[in-house]
């Protein structure tokens, strides 16, 4: 038996790459804050009452002891006593009122406040002692 005759074939070749990653430092990145304290002035509504006393002479006779009444921003205290005549009767002296003011001014309070700076250095691996195999935090871009 005779075989029968292979066609010609050609082998096909391929190269392929493969190829790795390694993690490198190529620097550092120190951050720093400091806080200092700083005085400033801030404005500051401060309010004040005053009052106004004066005493009204009334000088009548009345039946019976007035209350204390408030009209608006007065406040009106009756003052009485009581006089001997051949029948008691109240006799109402005067009145003192008392009137509240309003007054409102702008100040400044000193007051001590803080603020932060920062400060972020770079630097190469060549300027430290580290060769490059010590593992930081910051290497595995957590930056």
């Amino acid at each position: 038996m005779s075989e029968a005759p292979k066609p010609n074939v050609l082998p096909l070749i391929e190269e392929r790459a493969e190829l790795t990653k390694e993690p490198r430092l190529t620097g550092r990145v120190r951050v720093s804050t400091e806080t200092k304290t700083v005085e400033e002035f801030v404005p500051v509504e401060l309010g004040t009452a005053q009052v106004d006393v004066v005493r009204v002479p009334v000088g009548r006779t009345i039946d019976a002891a007035p209350e204390v009444r408030i009209e608006g921003d007065l406040t009106i205290i009756p003052v009485v006593e009581e006089r001997v005549v051949v029948t008691r009767e109240l006799y109402l002296l005067e009145e003192i009122h008392v009137r509240r003011v309003y007054r409102t001014e702008t100040e400044n309070i000193p007051v001590t406040l803080r603020r932060q700076t920062v400060r972020i250095e770079r630097s190469s691996p060549e300027k430290g002692d580290d060769t490059g195999s010590t593992k930081y935090k910051d290497d595995q871009n957590e930056l």
